[in-house]
Order: structure tokens, then C-alpha cells, then sequence
């Protein structure tokens, strides 16, 4: 069953609140789990994540709210390799930042660029090198990886399935993937794999971390979903996402949905309105108190 405790508001549904808000926004609509990010509008890098707060600060304001985070979101483009020097100390910064935060997982995301010449084989040999490498600093801090694939056409990991053999072939277990339904539907992957064919499921939901939800209204064809199109889902989606949230949890999965909406049209709602967004979402999702 879905209910309200397995629901997370991802920092991106209000870029300009400030940490205390996001906090209280989620706590007024019965919500306790969080992501935070490290890529918001004037709050970039480690210490725009936390709002420039020390990070017993930022631990004790959750606390006290009894916020949950989830996740910070995000490594870019952890599987590039002329990238892997900087994103490695990054990742340092990331997990000690988790660490005193109470954070359970850091984001990994792939490189996303038009201008990326490997093949599809570089690009997964890469992904698995990286996370091989990662892998004794997440063992080594007890913080999970969630490895995202980006579906888009130009994306260097845009498979879920390919995502989890890149965690299964690295040798180590502190990774997870993050099934993101914006990008599940418009990338390579088709239903078969979550058995919706009648066929039987070919998904491993125990290797899932999280599930970002997030719908599009918009009636262009799919090839052209960009992130600024995605909203909060209602009954306008055209992505399927209660159908699929429905089939997760008929699979058994166990873990938590988070709301990712990138439409300005969300992020500028004021608060009480926004709150008024999400929680007929939630209804519409069908998730119970």
C-alpha cells in the first residue's frame, strides 16, 4: 500500500524556499522524508545544500521538524573518466556532509552531454569502473549510492537494467538504483521488464532505492519530454505513473517515492498553493494517511 510515509519531497519542487521551509512545507502536509540537492539557484556546491548551515545546525533543524533526508542529490556525471579525479573528491565532501546530516544516500548521476563520443560499451565499462572505485568510500561511510539512469537520447547510462549490471558487475553492495519514471518512459526501456506484458517481471525491486515520480501533461510527442515539462502528477499524465507506482508495489517494492517536479510552473507556486498541488497528487496517487 502507498501511504504518506513513504512519500519524499524532492528540494527541486521549491528551489527558493529556504531549508526551515522546505522542511515545514513537507511537514504540513504529513510528509517526513526529504532529498536535498546541490544544484538550487544560488544554493550550489556542499554548502549551498544545507543553506550555508553548519551541519549540526542542519541535523538538529531536521530533527526537530523529524525530517528524514533521504538523499542529496546529485554526482554529475560520475562515469566520465576525465572527470573521475574531481568527482572522487567530491564524493568525499558529499559523504561527510551525509554523515553529519543523518543523510542515508548520495544521488550518482551519468554524464548527460551531446558532445560524448564513447560507445555504448566505453560508456558501461566506465560506469562500472567508476563505481568500483567509489565503491570503498560509500562501504567505508555506510552511505548508500542510488544510481540514476537518465533516459535521454544523448544520456551515457540510460538503462535501468544496464544501471543494475554496472552495480552487480562493480562487487559491491552499497549501491542501489533509483528508478526515475520521467526517465524510464522516455528511455530505452520498455514495460516487459516490470511483467507488464503478461510475460512475468524481469525487475529486481530489492536493488531499489527510491523512486522519483513525476508526470507531463504537455501533448508533444515523447522524443521531445524535457525536465521543464515535468509536474506534479494528476490525471492529465501521460506517463502512467499511478499504474506504475500500482506495479512496483505489486512487485514488492518496499522503499520510498519522492515527488520531482522540475516545471517552473510548480517551483513558483507560492507554498500554500503548493501544498494544495501535492496533496491532490497524493489523492490521486491513491495514498493513504
Amino acid at each position: 500500500m502507498l501511504t504518506k510515509n513513504r512519500i519524499a519531497l524532492n528540494r527541486i519542487i521549491s528551489p527558493s524556499l529556504g531549508l526551515k521551509d522546505f522542511f515545514g512545507l513537507a511537514r504540513s502536509l504529513g510528509i517526513s522524508k526529504v532529498e536535498l540537492r546541490n544544484d538550487l539557484p544560488g544554493k550550489t556546491g556542499i554548502p549551498g545544500i544545507i543553506d550555508g548551515l553548519a551541519p549540526a545546525e542542519a541535523a538538529r533543524m531536521a530533527s526537530d521538524q523529524g525530517i528524514e533526508i533521504l538523499t542529496i542529490n546529485a554526482l554529475q556525471k560520475f562515469n566520465l573518466p576525465s572527470e573521475r579525479k574531481s568527482r572522487v573528491e567530491e564524493l568525499k565532501e558529499l559523504l561527510c556532509l551525509s554523515s553529519a546530516i543523518g543523510c542515508k544516500a548520495v544521488v550518482l548521476c551519468p554524464n548527460n552531454e551531446k558532445d560524448d563520443r564513447r560507445s555504448g560499451a566505453e560508456q558501461y565499462r566506465d560506469s562500472v569502473d567508476a563505481l568500483a572505485e567509489y565503491g570503498p568510500l560509500f562501504a567505508g561511510s555506510g552511505i548508500l549510492g542510488y544510481i540514476e539512469a537518465l533516459g535521454f537520447g544523448i544520456s551515457s547510462l540510460a538503462s535501468l537494467p544496464s544501471a543494475l549490471g554496472a552495480i552487480k558487475a562493480s562487487g559491491f553492495a552499497c549501491y542501489r538504483t533509483l528508478l526515475d519514471t520521467f526517465h524510464h518512459y522516455i528511455g530505452p526501456d520498455t514495460e516487459t521488464m516490470f511483467g507488464m506484458d503478461g510475460l512475468g517481471a524481469a525487475y529486481e525491486t530489492a536493488y531499489t532505492g527510491l523512486v522519483h515520480i513525476s508526470g507531463v501533461e504537455e501533448k508533444i510527442p515523447p522524443e521531445t519530454y524535457l525536465d521543464e515539462h515535468r509536474v506534479l502528477v494528476g490525471p492529465a499524465d501521460r506517463m502512467g505513473n499511478r499504474e506504475l507506482v500500482a506495479r512496483l508495489l505489486g512487485l514488492g517494492y518496499q522503499g520510498d517515492f519522492s515527488f520531482e517536479p522540475f516545471s517552473g510552473k510548480i517551483q513558483m507556486l507560492p507554498p500554500g498553493a503548493l501544498a494544495q498541488e501535492v496533496e491532490a497528487s497524493l489523492q490521486f496517487l491513491g495514498a493513504a494517511p
